[in-house]
Order: structure tokens, then C-alpha cells, then sequence
């Protein structure tokens, strides 16, 4: 196991990575904002799943396949642009939000909220070398399982994932109910989830060179 001290510094720059706005946080605040902290919950703990999913990957070498063969890498952004392009079309396509349902509204259950984050988070090849190229910094070979180190550092930053993003979950959902109650801004929520979806998916296909 990594000692205090290292453990001390991976969480400062995990704070300073979470705390920094970015795809997560801003799925996250959509879906907090669209349909309530329990799904801005479910969300950010599919993500936190998917952290743990790379963290093995790195752990097993897996993560280096993206470096080595770079159509693999293509293969995994193109079919999470897709899947990010389909929810964000699901999204603009609904009559409203789930803080106001309407007929016609998808009723989204935590399982399958949970499922979507896990699935943007498993389908973007750059968390998969993000985790490759900051892990390997604070693991110490002669600290024991060098798997076991990852898992633990994978804890640390979803941790404090979750006291920066429970910050963000519980203004998003906030300013969503707000808007809810204002008739000109009932889709609001719902369309900035879908313009969320639609962004990420485009930054992905797009931006996603290495």
C-alpha cells in the first residue's frame, strides 16, 4: 500500500483534477439539474465505476493496448461518440423533465442512469490513458501489489470525486428545480442534458487525438 505521504500528494492533484470543470462534472450537473440529485448521484457513481474498470485495465496492462494500436483506441472514441450522439438525441427528443413529467416523458430508473454513466465514462479511451499516465507516478513497486496500489488510488480520487461533484449535484438539482417552475423554462434542464450529450460526443470524435 502507498504510505501517507504519497497518498497525501495523489490526493492534492486528484483535488485539483476534480475540482477542475470538465466532461464528468459537466455531465453530472446536467443530469442533476434535468432530473434531481438522485440521478446526478447515480450518474457520478456509474463514472466512479468506470474509474475503477480503467484502474484494472492500467493494473493489467489492458490500457496500454490503446498506445500500442492505435485503431483500437479510434474504435472505442467513434463507438462512445455514437452512444453520446444517441443519448443526446433521446434527450432533445422529450417532452420534458423529469421534475415536470409530461406524457411522453421517459421515466429514467437509477439503474439506468447509473448504466449511462458507466458506459460514457468505459467508452472514453483518454480516461483510459489518463489513469495509464497519472497512476504509475505514486505506485511504489517495493510497497507491495502493485494492482492493489492502483485500487486504493482509484478510492482516493473517486472520493474526492464524490465531495467536489456531491457540491455540484446538489447546486445542479437546485437551479433545475428552479427552472421547473417556470413554465417558459420547463425544458430547460432537459435541453441542456441533451446539448451536454450532443458536446461530449462531438469533442470525442473530433478532439479525441491523442
Amino acid at each position: 500500500m502507498p504510505d501517507l505521504s504519497t497518498l497525501g500528494l495523489f490526493a492534492i492533484a486528484c483535488l485539483a483534477l476534480t475540482a477542475t470543470p470538465g466532461p464528468d462534472m459537466l455531465l453530472i450537473a446536467s443530469r442533476s439539474a434535468s432530473q434531481g440529485r438522485a440521478a446526478g448521484l447515480a450518474t457520478y457513481i456509474g463514472i466512479a465505476a468506470g474509474t475503477y474498470c480503467h484502474a484494472l485495465a492500467a493494473a493489467f496492462g489492458l490500457s496500454q493496448l490503446f498506445l500500442a494500436a492505435p485503431i483500437a483506441y479510434d474504435i472505442v472514441r467513434y463507438a462512445g461518440a455514437a452512444y453520446l450522439a444517441y443519448l443526446a438525441w433521446k434527450a432533445f427528443r422529450a417532452d420534458g423533465t423529469a421534475l415536470t413529467p409530461v406524457a411522453g416523458l421517459p421515466r429514467y430508473s437509477q439503474t439506468r442512469i447509473f448504466r449511462q454513466g458507466l458506459l460514457t465514462n468505459l467508452l472514453n479511451p483518454k480516461m483510459a490513458l489518463f489513469v495509464l499516465a497519472l497512476f504509475p507516478q505514486f505506485v511504489q513497486p517495493q510497497a507491495g501489489s502493485v494492482a492493489a496500489q492502483i485500487l486504493v488510488l482509484a478510492t482516493v480520487l473517486n472520493l474526492i470525486g464524490l465531495m467536489v461533484n456531491g457540491l455540484v449535484i446538489l447546486t445542479a438539482s437546485r437551479i433545475g428545480t428552479a427552472l421547473s417552475r417556470r413554465t417558459r423554462f420547463q425544458r430547460a434542464p432537459q435541453l441542456l442534458l441533451g446539448t451536454v450529450f450532443a458536446g461530449l460526443a462531438a469533442r470525442l470524435a473530433f478532439g479525441g487525438q491523442r
